[in-house]
């Protein structure tokens, strides 16, 4: 049985012409958590967590010359309750799926860098700049999945082993440019 959580539907009418603004309008009911759920409509859980971004994409979707209404729905059966809300979960399970992938690929960048013994404040600073990224990307899918999926916790404990991973990274880093040769080796089993 689907979650019973409150609804709404989003009415999007934009010209075709320039796309410009159906795109902007599109990626910003992304943004906000929206999903599809057929030509021109859209779905959400009804809740103020989603308000300034369904405005935003109001505000878009009225200087593309369009037309944007949210509606509350009210779902009469279990069927239509279990549409909403499976197709809400399956955005948000494809969502964590590729964050916690991108979690692989940053642990893998490090280990990559730390074999390679590239241990310089460049190469950190720029390990850093992709760790906030995941961290911002985290804070935005968490902001969204309003489901509680354990996939977030998943994620959530990937996002641990990351920042972890930087922690040691940066003290070879530290290491190598102030430490001695032995601490390095200390430090990487070499």
């Amino acid at each position: 049985m689907a979650q019973n959580i409150e609804w709404v539907l989003i009415i999007v009418q934009i010209p075709s012409e320039p796309s410009r603004h159906r795109v902007a309008v599109w990626r910003q009911l992304r943004k906000t958590g929206a999903v599809p759920v057929s030509s021109g409509v859209w779905t959400l859980p009804a809740g103020p967590v989603f308000q300034a971004e369904l405005d935003r994409a109001a505000e878009l979707s009225r200087k593309g010359g369009g037309t944007f209404a949210v509606i509350d729905a009210a779902p009469r059966d279990e069927a239509a309750r279990a549409l909403l809300h499976d197709t809400f979960k399956a955005a948000r399970v494809d969502e964590w799926a590729e964050f916690t992938a991108d979690c692989g690929k940053f642990e893998a960048e490090l280990a990559k860098e730390i074999a390679k013994e590239k241990f310089t404040f460049a190469e950190l600073e720029e390990e850093e700049q992709s760790m906030e990224r995941l961290r911002r990307w985290y804070r935005d899918l968490k902001k969204r999945d309003v489901l509680d999926l354990p996939e977030a916790r998943d994620a959530d404990r990937h996002l641990r082993v990351c920042n972890n991973a930087l922690d040691g990274y940066a003290e070879l880093v530290y290491q190598a440019v102030h430490g001695t040769a032995e601490d390095t080796d200390r430090i990487t089993g070499g």
